[in-house]
C-alpha cells in the first residue's frame, strides 16, 4: 500500500513553530502507521507459509511408510514418492449429465504417459512413421509433446495385423493453443506404420470435429476451429459393427450409422505450425462388450472401468458421467434393482491407502446417483482395495483394468 503526505505550509507569524511540529508529528505518525502495517502483513504471510509447511511435514509423518514425500512449488500438496494413492474427500459437481459415451469393458492399449518416463526420450509404449514427439511434463503431469508434425502408432507386438475388435472405443486428451486457427489433430483407423492404407481421418479442432461428409461445431461456440481460451480436449471414439461416433468433450459430433471401411489400427497425428503447441495424454484402446443389463442378468454384476477418478483422490472425472449416466437409466428402468457399489485399486502404493480410497470412491459414485435421483436405500458401498485383481499389476493396461468399480447385485 503507498501513502502520500500533504504538506501543509506554515503562515508567517508565530504560530509558524506549531505547525512545523504538527506537520513532523503527522509524517511521524503516517511512518509508524505504514511500518506497522507492513508488519502484520509480513507477519501474516510467515505464519501462512509455516503454516502450509507444518501441513505438509504432518502429511509426511502420517505416511511414514513411504520412502520420501515431496511437496509441489506451486501447490504446496504433499504426494508420495511411491505413488501410493492416498484418499481425497469427493468434491465433484454434477457434469456431463447428458453424455452418452460409454468406454469398452477391457482396455487393449493404455499409456497415460507414466510417471516414469523420463523427459525428452521418446514415449517407449509409442513406434513413429514420421515426425518428432517427445514425453514432456505439463502442470506437474507427463504428457506426449508433438515437436513437429508427427504421426505416431501404438507400440505392439502384433501390429501388422488388424488388432481392433468389432466394437472398441478410443479416448484421449489434447491440448489447443489459444487464438489459433485451424489447430487440428488427426486420428487414422489404420496403422500407417505397419498397415495398409485405411480410410480419411477423423480430424479434430479446438471446437469442431469432421469426418468424411460428417462434420459440425461444438454447440455456443461461434468458431469451431477457433477458441481464445483453447487447453485440453477429452476426445472419445466408439466404433460399434460399423456405426462410428466420437465426442469433443461432452458432446458427440460425429455420428456415422454405416461406416463401409474395417478399422485395424490407430495413428494419431498433429499439425505443427506457427509455434503452437501440441500435447496429448491419457491414451486408452478398449474393447467393447455386453450390455450393462445383460451382464447384470448372466453374471449377477456389471464390472466398470469408465469410471475414472483424479490421481489419488475420490473425484469423479466428467468423462465418467457416460457409464454413470448408464447405470442410472438402468436403475430407473427397473426399480427393483440394488446394486452394491464397490471400488477396487491397482496394486501401487501402500494396501492401508488403497482400501480406503477404493472405499472413498465407491461412496463417491453412491453419492453421484442419489443426486440424481435413485433412492440411498437401493445402493450400499464398500471399498476392496488391491485384493481381487482381475488382470496382472504388471502392464499399463492390468493396473487400469484393476482400478474399476463394480455394481454387485443386492
Amino acid at each position: 500500500m503507498f501513502y502520500s503526505l500533504v504538506c501543509v505550509s506554515s503562515p508567517p507569524n508565530a504560530n509558524a513553530q506549531f505547525w512545523q511540529n504538527l506537520v513532523a508529528h503527522v509524517q511521524k505518525k503516517i511512518e509508524h502507521e505504514t511500518e506497522s502495517r507492513v508488519n502484520r502483513r509480513t507477519d501474516n504471510a510467515v505464519d501462512g507459509a509455516l503454516d502450509t509447511v507444518e501441513g505438509g511435514a504432518e502429511e509426511a509423518v502420517s505416511n511414514k511408510g513411504n520412502t520420501t514425500a515431496k511437496q509441489d512449488g506451486n501447490t504446496g500438496k504433499v504426494t508420495a514418492d511411491n505413488g501410493a494413492e492416498k484418499p481425497e474427500a469427493n468434491v465433484a459437481k454434477v457434469e456431463w449429465a447428458k453424455f452418452d459415451f460409454v468406454p469398452g469393458d477391457e482396455v487393449i492399449f493404455e499409456d497415460g504417459p507414466s510417471i516414469d518416463e523420463e523427459n525428452g526420450e521418446f514415449p517407449s509404449r509409442w513406434d513413429l512413421y514420421k515426425g518428432n514427439v517427445e514425453i514432456a511434463e505439463v502442470d506437474g503431469q507427463p504428457v506426449i509433446i508433438y515437436l513437429s508434425e508427427a504421426e505416431i502408432v501404438p507400440y505392439l507386438k502384433k501390429s501388422k495385423g488388424d488388432y481392433l475388435p468389432e466394437i472398441f472405443t478410443v479416448e484421449f486428451d489434447a491440448y489447443f493453443s489459444a487464438n489459433n486457427y485451424n489447430d487440428r489433430y488427426y486420428v487414422y483407423s489404420y496403422d500407417k506404420k505397419n498397415q495398409s492404407r485405411g480410410g480419411q481421418p477423423l480430424t479434430i479442432y479446438v471446437n469442431r470435429m469432421h469426418f468424411e461428409d460428417s462434420e459440425m461445431d461444438y454447440p455456443g461456440k461461434e468458431r469451431g476451429n477457433r477458441d481464445k481460451v483453447g487447453g485440453w480436449r477429452h476426445i472419445s471414439i466408439a466404433f460399434t459393427k460399423g456405426k462410428l461416433k466420437a465426442y469433443l468433450d461432452d458432446t458427440r459430433l460425429v455420428n456415422i450409422p454405416h461406416y463401409e471401411k474395417n478399422p485395424s489400427g490407430i495413428t494419431i497425428t498433429a499439425d505443427q505450425h506457427d509455434g503452437t503447441q501440441k500435447f496429448i495424454k491419457n491414451i486408452r484402446i478398449a474393447k467393447g462388450g455386453v450390455k450393462y443389463y445383460d451382464r447384470f442378468l448372466s453374471e449377477g454384476k456389471i464390472i466398470v472401468n469408465g469410471i475414472r477418478f483424479d490421481v489419488n483422490k475420490a473425484t469423479i472425472k466428467p468423462e465418467s458421467n457416460g457409464a454413470i449416466n448408464k447405470i442410472f437409466k438402468l436403475m430407473q428402468k427397473y426399480p427393483d434393482v440394488k446394486f452394491s457399489v464397490e471400488g477396487h485399486t491397482d496394486g501401487d502404493g501402500d494396501d492401508g491407502r488403497n482400501l480406503q480410497l477404493s472405499e472413498l470412491r465407491a461412496k463417491a459414485v453412491v453419492n453421484r446417483l442419489v443426486s440424481l435421483g435413485i433412492d440411498a436405500d437401493r445402493l450400499e458401498f464398500r471399498g476392496w482395495g488391491e485384493s481381487k485383481p482381475i488382470n496382472s499389476n504388471d502392464t499399463p493396461e492390468g493396473k487400469t483394468n484393476n482400478r474399476r468399480v463394480e455394481f454387485v447385485k443386492l
